[in-house]
């Protein structure tokens, strides 16, 4: 018979990364670095904390092995461990969505009513995208695109839509994706292109999603 003591450390060891993720703000970090690697300063300004916060949240995740660094000069560059690091997090974040009652009145407090936004499957768009009749946008900031994007998808930042209307052909369906089911940015776009006029969907979920169904993806810059 094993060590009572030996086996509650090691219980107690084997959830360290949800120890870690207790936190939202750390969560949401996570989510952020889901779309690719971020410095300390950009992590900071997308969660809205000081940079000094950020740091503390971001040596919690380090500690738990969530996280990996890189320096690059002055600048500290954080990014996921590895792709199970996402994955843990889809699957907390889904099934909270399942099993707590209160997340679907927290994500309509924030996201609002999204019963007048129609969505496209990510098996759709794909199939859209072989026929060349939609055009894709991804409204995340530009490093999350250059990080990584799906094929053939403009980089159009949600705080840059008026002004990059005029480059989108008008007959054509319009899809906007963002970071995930909780990303109000392509929510966003999607009501400000409809409100112009324009057809336009957002995808049912957002690129994290796209990359873990094992669908192709590009990066570099700017399209």
């Amino acid at each position: 018979m094993g060590d009572r003591m030996a086996k509650t450390a090691l219980f107690d060891g084997l959830v360290t990364a949800a120890k870690a993720l207790s936190s939202g703000r750390r969560a949401e970090i996570v989510d952020v670095l889901a779309q690719g690697e971020r410095s300390v300063e950009e992590i900071a300004e997308e969660i809205q904390q000081s940079v000094a916060n950020t740091s503390q949240h971001l040596q919690h995740l380090l500690r738990a092995g969530l996280v990996r660094t890189r320096r690059d000069g002055n600048r500290i560059y954080y990014a996921l461990a590895s792709d199970r690091v996402a994955d843990l997090w889809a699957q907390l974040r889904d099934v909270a969505a399942e099993h707590v009652a209160e997340v679907e009145r927290l994500a309509s407090g924030y996201l609002g009513d999204r019963s007048d936004l129609a969505t496209i499957t990510r098996a759709d768009l794909k199939r859209r995208l072989a026929r060349k009749d939609v055009v894709v946008i991804d409204v995340r900031p530009v490093p999350e695109y250059e990080s990584g994007h799906i094929p053939g998808a403009r980089s159009v930042p949600i705080e840059n839509l008026a002004q990059s209307l005029k480059t989108l052909p008008r007959d054509a369906d319009v899809v906007a994706y963002c970071r995930g089911p909780y990303c109000v940015y392509a929510d966003d776009a999607v009501r400000a292109l409809r409100r112009r006029g324009r057809t336009a969907i957002r995808l049912e979920d957002g690129f994290p999603e796209w990359v873990r169904a094992g669908l192709p993806t590009e990066s570099g810059q700017t399209a």
